[in-house]
């Protein structure tokens, strides 16, 4: 595993409330709205407790993103982990505005991806962007994704429904037998 990203942990609360203050600006148009309450320690208390409860029972797996010193920058998430057939995952991640440009999104993608297929042996890592969102679309093709279609008004950001570009990664295993 890539020291880039690892598991969310409580004590990753009061970096992110920070983070979330601070780039408030920054992340709202790729975001749905939020209550003021998303902002605090308590608001990512609750948020990483729901995440890590989710891990618990295998539906998502939730990191931090760290910059070189080892601080968090930002999150990384597989959501939606689906077994049987499927053997499926959405990815969604976010960094602090003042780490973006560095590579820091092209290696937790990476690692994420990485991770997805030997350590939770899936078969495809689905990412979805707003049409606008460049910067995104530019770390999803860098890390091997490819754009598969549209999705007219899939996603409530920023207040409205807005149309997202569908991105893939398959597992180069995939047609090699995946237990799951």
């Amino acid at each position: 595993m890539s020291s880039r990203i690892r598991l969310i942990t409580p004590g990753d609360c009061e970096a992110l409330a920070e983070l979330q203050v601070r780039n408030r600006d920054f992340l709202s148009p790729w975001d749905p709205i939020r209550s003021d309450d998303y902002f605090t320690v308590e608001g990512q208390r609750a948020a990483v407790e729901a995440v890590l409860a989710r891990h618990g029972r295998g539906d998502a797996m939730p990191w931090v993103v760290l910059d070189d010193d080892g601080t968090v920058a930002g999150r990384l998430t597989l959501s939606g982990i689906t077994r049987g057939p499927f053997q499926s995952c959405s990815m969604g991640y976010w960094l602090s505005e003042d780490q973006t440009g560095k590579g820091l999104a092209t290696e937790a993608v990476r690692a994420a991806v990485d991770s997805a297929y030997t350590e939770l042996k899936l078969h495809r890592v689905q990412a979805e962007t707003l049409v606008a969102n460049v910067a995104s679309q530019n770390v999803l093709a860098r890390t091997g994704f490819q754009q598969y279609g549209l999705a007219p008004k899939y996603l409530k950001i920023a207040g409205t429904w807005q149309d997202h570009l569908m991105f893939q990664h398959l597992n180069a295993a995939s047609g090699k037998e995946i237990v799951g």
